[in-house]
């Protein structure tokens, strides 16, 4: 689109970054983040993204020069959270398998719904409040944001665009984020999301930790997601007033609020920082695969971690399984058959699963729970049994993804029943499965 070819970014993953809008040359200020008058009469705001006193390589934080202040607004009340819930305790706890048909995306012509009334929490656990723990949401939407924003003032959002592409406008600037790249909203960034027809996607919800590159150990100083194919927006504001009231939605302690002011929230002229939005192609991971044999395990998919407080314990990874080469000699090739203690919720972007070549179709989704056994349906089982193990593709045209997490995930009201999503027969899937074993095998002389 024309828009999108006329968005410009920076780039790296963590950097200080600075940006004016050319607009107005010279509106940061020179050797200082808060002088008595800043250039242009803008005003200067920190967002701060942790404590002011965590060591230096988790600090995070962004000096913005605004032409208001984010503080000029009418007081915040309650508004209807309509599908969005951290209550975990909705309904009684499911271990089974869980696999939903692709979510239902409102026509339009039926009802107009745009990013933020779109947004339905399908599972997560753990609690805002005491800022641990995590929410998976999916968004469908219609109709793009018109003189409101959303602000989470609980967590990051990590986003997946499944079915239409997004421009995200926020305070740092513009990005058009389409299927196959991710975004990442971080905690107290104010947003607004533009969107061209039917939309679908995914969104991982951290609370208390912020995402990062995973560490690569023996990997060496290079592969996986490299931080230079990172992108982050540059500097756009607009002077606007909005005479019939601009909306602010914050997402605080898992409820929405709203409050009006009558000016764009969108008004930051210059910024420089650490703390930013940003956005990532997932055609560009350096994939990682077993070249002699058997199975390597999907942590070296690894795009983005949350870390928890234990070491190589995550809050949340966010893995994909992106078009490669398999090569493995005598080895099963598909996943393997497992029971994790760590929760598993599955999408699908494009294309179709390895393991599970039917009934995982994009836009939906699956969860297997801690200690839930998974694995390869029926079909894959005995296919990849008797194949023949020559080099080749591997997912392509595909891909699916993973958000792996630690907290034993609850599943939530709309998620079991509200959505009419559930895939009741995904348990027959393994039905079929059967005994090979034979008691009169014996290894073969050598």
């Amino acid at each position: 689109s024309i828009e999108m070819k006329l968005l410009y970014y920076l780039t790296g993953f963590g950097n200080e970054f600075a940006s004016e809008d050319p607009r107005c040359p010279g509106s940061l200020p020179e050797g200082q983040n808060s002088p008595q008058v800043c250039p242009y009469g803008l005003y200067a705001e920190q967002l701060s993204g942790s404590a002011f006193t965590c060591p230096r390589a988790t600090n995070k934080r962004s000096w913005l020069y605004r032409i208001l202040p984010s503080v000029r607004h009418k007081p915040f009340t309650p508004i209807n959270c309509g599908n969005l819930s951290e209550n975990w305790n909705e309904v009684e706890p499911d271990p089974n398998q869980l696999r939903w048909m692709p979510f239902t995306v409102t026509k339009a012509s039926e009802k107009k719904v745009d990013f933020v009334s779109g947004l339905h929490t399908i599972c997560g656990a753990g609690d805002s409040k005491s800022r641990s723990g995590i929410a998976v949401h999916i968004y469908t939407c219609n109709t793009s944001m018109i003189n409101r924003c959303f602000q989470n003032s609980d967590g990051d959002f990590l986003i997946v665009p499944q079915k239409g592409e997004i421009l995200i406008t926020t305070e740092f600037g513009k990005m058009m984020v389409e299927p196959n790249e991710i975004c990442v909203i971080q905690q107290g960034m104010r947003f607004s999301v533009d969107v061209f027809g039917e939309t679908r996607g995914y969104i991982l919800e951290v609370y208390g930790a912020h995402f990062e590159l995973p560490d690569l150990g023996p990997i060496g100083a290079n592969g996986l997601a490299n931080p230079r194919d990172f992108q982050i927006p540059v500097a756009w504001f607009e002077e606007r007033t909005v005479a019939s009231g601009y909306t602010i939605i914050n997402k605080y302690q898992g409820k929405l609020f709203s409050c009006q002011q009558d000016f764009s929230p969108f008004n930051v002229v210059a910024w420089h920082g650490n703390y930013t939005p940003y956005k990532y192609n997932l055609e560009n991971f350096m994939v990682i695969n077993c070249v002699a044999f058997d199975h390597a395990d999907p942590s070296i998919f690894t795009v983005l971690t949350a870390k928890s407080t234990r070491p190589g314990v995550a809050i949340a990874d966010f893995v994909i399984f992106p078009p490669r080469w398999g090569v493995a000699d005598r080895t099963f090739r598909p996943p393997y058959y497992h029971r994790n203690c760590m929760s598993e919720f599955m999408g699908l972007i494009k294309g179709h699963y390895e393991a599970k070549e039917e009934g995982f179709q994009p836009g939906g989704a699956s969860l297997h729970s801690i200690m839930t056994p998974h694995g390869p349906d029926f079909d894959c089982f005995e296919k990849n049994s008797t194949a023949e193990l020559k080099p080749e593709r591997v997912a392509e045209g595909t891909m699916a993804f993973m958000f792996e997490s630690s907290f034993s995930m609850a599943v939530t009201k709309w998620g079991l029943e509200t959505c009419q999503r559930l895939d009741k027969s995904y348990y027959k899937c393994w039905e079929p499965l059967k005994s090979h074993f034979n008691p009169n095998w014996r290894p073969s002389s050598k």
